[in-house]
């Protein structure tokens, strides 16, 4: 890609075929004052409540969107957490098996020698105003490593290549919360 248009993690793929999200029932605290976008990182705190992720952490999954009761005692769904919503019944999806692959955009250019290396995320808890993040995969941090995202392959489109401005990836979670981590090759 040569423009710089990140929009986070764009699910693609499990082995099995199904890329389902699990349900967090409860999973967000009423009035969390951060918004949680579609397709961002998210971090189970120690709290039990998930959580906007940062920069160099684990983290449990990829974003996909919320049911909940409103203070006017309607029932929401939205793609996307708005911060300080005060509700009730509230249940998480998130995609948090460690196997998922992902489509995300690099801050820079990516050969083919990234392949096995890893990058932690770049503005994980940013969005735009749709609701959708702004999340990107980062600088690589090289063999022996440890980063956030592992690169798989190269994203297929006819706009994307290795050597792009701004190339996009095939990754995994590499520093999944359930799952032992694995450094850089």
């Amino acid at each position: 890609m040569l423009t710089a248009s990140p929009n986070g993690l764009t699910p693609l793929m499990h082995p099995s075929g199904q890329v389902r999200p699990s349900v967090y029932p409860g999973g967000i605290e009423s009035g969390y004052g951060t918004a949680l976008y579609f397709g961002a990182p998210v971090t189970l705190a120690t709290t039990g409540f998930l959580v906007a992720s940062t920069t160099n952490q684990d983290w449990l999954g990829c974003f996909c969107g919320v049911s909940f009761v409103d203070a006017t005692q309607r029932a929401q769904v939205s793609s996307w957490w708005v911060a300080g919503t005060v509700a009730t019944q509230i249940e998480a999806f998130v995609i948090d098996d460690p196997l998922v692959q992902y489509a995300i955009q690099a801050t820079g250019s990516l050969t083919a020698a990234s392949v096995g290396d890893q990058a932690d995320f770049v503005n994980p808890g940013a969005g735009n105003t749709l609701g959708f993040s702004t999340a990107a995969f980062g600088a690589l941090v090289g063999a022996g490593v440890q980063g956030q995202m592992r690169v798989l392959r190269l994203y297929t489109d006819p706009d994307n290549n290795w050597g792009d401005a701004f190339t996009t990836v095939v990754v995994q979670n590499a520093r999944q919360q359930y799952v032992a981590n694995k450094v850089a090759v």
